[in-house]
């Protein structure tokens, strides 16, 4: 029960969820300038022609001190603030199953 608790935790905040979705994909480190870059596409109307560089900065901002240092309670966040990467790994399976089912009801906007 404990960690259906963190999972749901985890994925109480939009900006952290659509940060795991994208986590969840990757096959190994990703770097905070993409994850940010990814978190800002999904958060942005589609009909939107341009993104200004200080939204970019913001999100990376609020990631390195919000939501990847919450997330990496978790151990299969590895966040290393020091190589600004952050990666999922050995995830459980009640965590695949949740992050799975909330992606497809959420279905964040993907413009790649």
């Amino acid at each position: 029960m404990d960690s259906l608790n963190r999972i749901f935790d985890l994925l109480r905040k939009e900006r952290r969820r659509y940060a795991l979705y994208y986590l969840e994909q990757q096959d190994g480190p990703v770097s905070i300038a993409e994850l940010a870059e990814r978190v800002v596409e999904w958060e942005t109307d589609p009909a939107a022609v341009s993104i200004p560089e200080e939204r970019f900065e913001r999100v990376e901002i609020e990631l390195q001190h919000n939501h990847l240092p919450k997330a990496s309670e978790a151990e299969y966040v590895e966040y290393h603030p020091e190589r600004e990467e952050v990666e999922v790994t050995g995830t459980p399976p009640e965590f695949n199953a949740i992050i799975s089912v909330a992606e497809i009801i959420e279905r964040p906007p993907r413009n790649s």
